[in-house]
């Protein structure tokens, strides 16, 4: 597990009867973080939390889950510096993140692809595509794991770059059940498996609202492919709205009942999305402010010699090349390549044009 004293200390509160994840951010902002509260005076604490949190600083520590002991998992705490910017942003953040993967996907700019879990055959191709196209582009796709475009959206990261699920559970359950092939491939592509909810935690009708909060908060972006008028992928687009991110609808035939929420959203100011381009025109600007951001500092600093960055930008010469090519060039995988890239453009040094990227003096 790789988690530090603070994101334990959040763990404790979160879990402690009485308290709970608002509980917890409450305590967090009163006391500056989550291990002060187990520390500094109890009078800093608010009125309501003062004898629970009492009980639980005097309480024997159960002993962590055994699923958090697994080398794989990782715990963010709000405060942890590599807890994600964007994310950190919107009004109601997870006071911790339990992970599963690389964390380091959670650092690169990404953009959000839901819909209908009862998606028609060309909603799901459509989802596969722009996922792909998002990818090869430079940006991790960020979904619910939910049937449909959900699942097809993870599907078609995963050749050309990262992707990030997040759940509506514990990180120690899988649902659907028959998703637990479609995780595995996602860990092993380099991506993670995200939630708020600690492990245990079994998927509760109210959680996956709750979860829309944090697939939009993610995301520069959100596309819409295929929604109802009432559905869960337009609570996402208009938590979106709210976050102050950009929303896109792919539209559809009018006699499409899944096509509706995407024309509604148009009508209500969403971005009309016809190909990926539509997308990556829109966003590519933010790259240079939210993703210096949102990236660790290490990612804006000169490649080290010997390092893959130094390796890519050896292999690029001066004349735009597409991504197979600098994969057969360099040796790594798509998806090692592509973050890679993401970290060359925000440190000023690569210029993604189109599909191709362009070594800059």
């Amino acid at each position: 597990m790789r988690a530090t004293r603070e994101a334990l200390c959040a763990h404790q509160l979160i879990t402690w009867r009485g308290l709970g994840p608002a509980a917890a951010l409450a305590l967090c902002r009163a006391f500056g973080s989550f291990e002060a509260a187990f520390s500094e005076p109890l009078a800093t604490a608010p009125d309501p939390l003062r004898s629970a949190l009492r009980k639980c600083r005097s309480a024997a520590r159960d002993p962590l889950p055994a699923v958090l002991t697994a080398p794989e998992v990782f715990l963010l705490a709000l405060s942890d510096p590599d807890y994600p910017a964007l994310l950190r942003e919107i009004a109601s953040p997870p006071p911790l993140l339990y992970g599963r993967g690389d964390p380091l996907t959670l650092a690169l700019p990404a953009v959000a692809v839901v819909g209908s879990r009862h998606a028609s055959g060309a909603g799901l191709d459509t989802a596969r595509r722009f996922a792909a196209g998002l990818a090869a582009g430079g940006f991790a796709v960020v979904s619910g794991l939910a049937l449909g475009i959900d699942a097809a959206a993870h599907r078609g990261t995963l050749a050309a770059g990262r992707t990030l699920a997040v759940m509506g559970t514990g990180i120690d359950r899988v649902y659907p059940r028959q998703h637990a092939d479609l995780c595995a491939e996602i860990l092993a592509g380099g991506g993670a498996l995200v939630t708020e909810f600690p492990p245990g935690t079994p998927p509760r009708a109210g959680n996956f609202p709750r979860r829309n909060r944090i697939i939009s908060g993610l995301s520069l972006g959100v596309l819409v492919v295929e929604a109802a008028l009432r559905s869960g992928s337009l609570i996402t687009a208009r938590q979106a709205l709210d976050q102050g991110r950009e929303v896109f609808a792919v539209p559809g035939s009018i006699h499409n009942p899944l096509a509706r929420g995407c024309h509604q959203l148009i009508r209500e100011g969403a971005t009309l999305a016809e190909t990926t381009a539509d997308l990556v025109a829109q966003l590519g600007g933010l790259l240079a402010f939210k993703g210096a951001e949102a990236m660790p500092a290490a990612a804006t600093a000169g490649p080290p010699a010997g390092s893959e960055a130094e390796r890519v930008l050896d292999a690029m010469g001066y004349d735009p090349l597409a991504v197979d090519t600098l994969v057969e060039r360099t040796g790594l995988d798509a998806a090692r390549l592509t973050r890679v890239l993401v970290e060359l453009e925000l440190s000023g040094r690569v210029e993604n044009r189109g599909g191709t990227y362009q070594r800059l003096p």
